[in-house]
């Protein structure tokens, strides 16, 4: 049986918030089977919880945050994109503050956090949600698609008419029965522009942002002494944002997402879209690692 997966064991690390610039303490630990991934503000009195769901994403500026009353947890989606990559189910996400922490700005300290505690594996079988039918939401240019596809498969556009990503290439096309999440993703950096510092921190943004845990640029070129990771670099982070994105769904996913200039906004109306049409989409487990797709039996290879 393919079965679900949690931590092995609590870890903790500290960070700085990308958009608040305030310190942050962020702790995850093991969770039982089908509790899925939940976020607990440690600072706050109870209840103090939000569990990931397309439904819980209340706002989509510059960032996927999960809100449930009160209770607001921004920046999620690295960590997502990271407990997905290694096929994390449950999870409980300790902070003491309204923000993930942006760490690099990738995906790699929390790989890093996750491998530190260890995986377990639990008694309940991994549930997928397996697209049936096409789902598409648009935005103008913008769009983002699912359409059926026997395991996970991700091709990203994107369009910034700025010389140092048009150097690099700007798509992505992945198939995660060839693309390992912790070789060719998890270390992709958010990026921005010196043009918009001034703007995005009048409105309460960015207030962390620094070379430290982004790729800035100015008119013309990068920033960052050492340049970048990778050559696409930018467009692998995009990727890598969809993937947290879409692993808000509260299940992984068996589908071909597809995309062109898409953000967190359009990616969680995805998700309510095909929430709502249940015609759409069905649950599916595995009773053989040799009955489920290429890319979970290469995941599960993965210590």
């Amino acid at each position: 049986m393919l079965r679900q997966r949690t931590l092995g064991r609590p870890v903790a690390v500290q960070g700085i918030g990308l958009h608040s610039g305030a310190p942050v303490e962020l702790k995850l630990e093991p969770a039982p089977a089908d509790s899925g991934i939940v976020f607990c503000r440690t600072d706050l009195p109870p209840p103090n919880r939000v569990t990931s769901h397309a439904a819980a994403v209340g706002d989509t500026q510059m960032a996927s945050t999960l809100s449930s009353g009160s209770v607001r947890v921004a920046t999620v989606e690295h960590l997502m994109s990271a407990l997905s990559g290694l096929g994390i189910d449950n999870a409980l996400v300790g902070v003491n503050a309204a923000e993930i922490p942006i760490m690099d700005g990738s995906a790699a300290s929390f790989v890093y956090l996750i491998h530190s505690a260890g995986i377990a594996e639990q008694d309940q079988p991994k549930r997928f949600v397996e697209v049936t039918a096409p789902i598409e939401v648009r935005d103008g240019e913008k769009y983002a698609r699912l359409e059926p596809y026997f395991g996970f498969r991700l091709s990203f556009s994107i369009d910034f008419q700025h010389p140092a990503i048009d150097q690099t290439g700007q798509k992505v096309e992945l198939d995660f029965a060839q693309t390992s999440f912790l070789d060719e993703i998890a270390r992709a950096r958010t990026f921005g522009f010196m043009r918009d510092v001034d703007r995005l921190r009048a409105k309460g943004l960015a207030q962390g942002g620094s070379l430290r845990n982004a790729i800035v640029m100015d008119d013309r070129r990068i920033l960052n002494k050492g340049g970048l990771r990778q050559t696409n670099e930018f467009a692998m982070h995009k990727a890598l944002d969809a993937i947290g994105d879409l692993y808000l769904l509260g299940r992984p996913l068996l589908a071909h997402y597809s995309a062109y200039k898409s953000g967190h906004g359009l990616n969680n109306q995805l998700l309510r879209a095909l929430s709502q049409q249940t015609h759409a989409w069905r649950e599916r487990v595995f009773d053989r690692l040799s009955d489920a797709p290429a890319a979970w039996a290469r995941q599960w290879s993965w210590q």
